[in-house]
């Protein structure tokens, strides 16, 4: 296959790909607006039979709050869906990757202190610029930020790190949580798998969906006992070329 063929190829898989996700975004929508009516009327009848007193109502009553969280649970999922379904979306302009970090540990820091989380930046100041959506990488921030706040119920210490290596900006993200082991490490970007009791296992494949978006990557380096790190690395924005003639001295 030559350099046209290739690149043809991969315009008609991008577009499957995008056809796909517009039409999963779409069921998705339609899913969630009958979900939201059903739950509606759950909260009304929690409403009506929480002032009866006969027990049979309360064993009623027990069973509406447990479909009413399953309603929860499915809006959540919902939700985490058509966030992966769109994250390939790009809105991208050239910016600061540091800027978003350090303005995304404000935001989040007053959280982390209430699980006994400590936040430890070690932000480079001379990055270069990258071309970026600002709120999906915010979204790629919260998701690995709160991954490792469950992943340490008991506290601990999340570490930031950018700085710059063979032409691309990196970010790392650090946890001293329990770790992973092989298994979990070679499974957990892919959708609907997780580890933790009503998850909706997207939170990672999106965080890479978004990544590789933005012709980037992402690793993880995890041992049991021994914390995360989560790697990501994005390519440097293009600059453009100075005009003819510019920078020279007058003669």
């Amino acid at each position: 296959m030559d350099d046209h063929e290739f690149h043809e190829e991969r315009e008609r898989l991008l577009a499957r790909q995008t056809e796909l996700a517009t039409l999963a975004g779409g069921l998705a929508h339609e899913i969630r607006n009958p979900l939201s009516t059903i739950r509606m009327n759950l909260d009304l009848l929690c409403e009506d039979v929480e002032e009866l007193n006969d027990p049979r109502q309360r064993r009623m009553q027990n069973k509406l709050e447990r479909i009413r969280g399953e309603c929860l649970h499915l809006e959540e999922i919902l939700h985490a869906f058509m966030q992966f379904a769109r994250a390939g979306e790009l809105e991208a302009r050239i910016d600061d990757l540091g800027s978003i970090v350090a303005d995304f540990i404000e935001f989040y820091r007053p959280e982390a202190e209430q699980h006994g989380i400590e936040i430890s930046p070690h932000l480079s100041s001379s990055l270069p610029p990258v071309r970026l959506d600002r709120s999906l990488m915010r979204q790629v921030l919260m998701n690995l930020t709160r991954n490792a706040q469950q992943a340490m119920p008991d506290g601990g210490l999340i570490e930031l790190q950018t700085y710059t290596r063979d032409g691309r900006v990196y970010l790392e993200i650090i946890d001293t949580g329990p770790g992973m082991d092989a298994d979990t490490r070679s499974q957990m970007f892919h959708a609907f798998h997780s580890t933790k009791t009503g998850g909706s296992g997207l939170g990672l494949p999106t965080v890479r969906k978004i990544i590789e978006a933005h012709g980037g990557t992402i690793d993880c380096e995890s041992d049991i006992g021994r914390g995360t790190r989560f790697i990501l690395a994005l390519p440097m924005a293009e600059q453009p070329a100075p005009p003819e003639g510019a920078g020279r001295t007058p003669g």
